[in-house]
């Protein structure tokens, strides 16, 4: 119901969310490292690029990031993992409509020694309240991110604000998540990242996954249309129907088939 008032409004104004026209041969996707650095992007992209002749570019950034790039008029596309901002960004009336586009889920890792003690724990706050209490060295992206967002989350679930122990045991990057995993790996810290990140990453050292399976671990990402009553200049059609695509059978189909060393990274889940 509502993408048909999306696709009326678009050619209300003068646009085709069938094809795009000569000005809209490309999109701009704001989106979040860890679709570009888990190698997603790279593989479903030529499949939409060869089907409609749209070309795909990508701004990887955290998720506060994308959205502050999305508001400020540069990107026509949002695809980001931070539920509660994404629907601030639509309430705001910044993007058009929200959808659910798949998901996947969030791990502790941290050194082989584990002297905090958390390796096979199935409870995430208490094992950060635990790697707190031993005051046991931890990376944080700080970084406004999707995944330091879910991560800020569940240290207000553990009853503890690490951010007063910052530069102390607890270490702010301020980078992205393949930046923060090589802080983690070069000092020995534990760190929460995205598995399709961490499957992807190659300077694992002597880190390793230690708590995984909470619920309070899931990951789900959303795409959005960057509200063209807002920013005339935002390429309307061809981003929706990049956001059709996506979260059609073509593209949910892709997503599903995308797997590195045989594990599959992302689980479609557009309705």
């Amino acid at each position: 119901m509502i993408r048909n008032i999306v696709r009326a409004a678009l050619i209300a104004v003068g646009l085709s969310a069938g094809a795009a026209n000569a000005e809209e041969s490309f999109i701009v996707v704001q989106s979040t490292t860890s679709t570009q650095n888990s190698g997603l992007l790279d593989y479903i992209l030529p499949w939409f690029e060869a089907e409609t002749g749209i070309d795909v570019r990508v701004v990887a950034v955290g998720t506060g990031q994308a959205i502050r790039n999305a508001i400020n008029g540069d990107g026509d596309v949002l695809l980001v993992h931070a539920k509660p901002a994404e629907e601030q960004f639509v309430a705001d009336g910044w993007g058009i409509e929200r959808l659910d586009v798949m998901y996947n889920d969030f791990v502790l890792v941290g050194p082989k020694s584990d002297p905090a003690k958390v390796k096979g724990g199935l409870d995430v706050v208490v094992a950060l309240a635990a790697v707190a209490e031993a005051e046991a060295p931890f990376a944080s992206r700080g970084d406004d991110s999707g995944t330091h967002k879910a991560e800020l989350r569940l240290w207000v679930a553990a009853d503890t604000d690490p951010t007063g122990a910052s530069g102390t045991w607890y270490r702010e990057t301020g980078s992205g998540m393949g930046a923060t995993l090589n802080v983690a790996s070069g000092m020995g810290a534990y760190a929460l990242t995205d598995r399709a990140t961490w499957q992807s990453f190659g300077n694992k050292g002597n880190l390793e996954v230690l708590v995984e399976g909470d619920p309070r671990l899931f990951n789900q990402y959303g795409v959005i249309l960057v509200n063209p009553e807002k920013h005339p200049r935002v390429r309307a059609a061809a981003g929706q129907r990049f956001i059709d695509w996506l979260t059609g059978p073509d593209g949910q189909a892709a997503i599903a088939s995308y797997k590195l060393d045989g594990q599959q990274l992302f689980f479609p889940n557009a309705k």
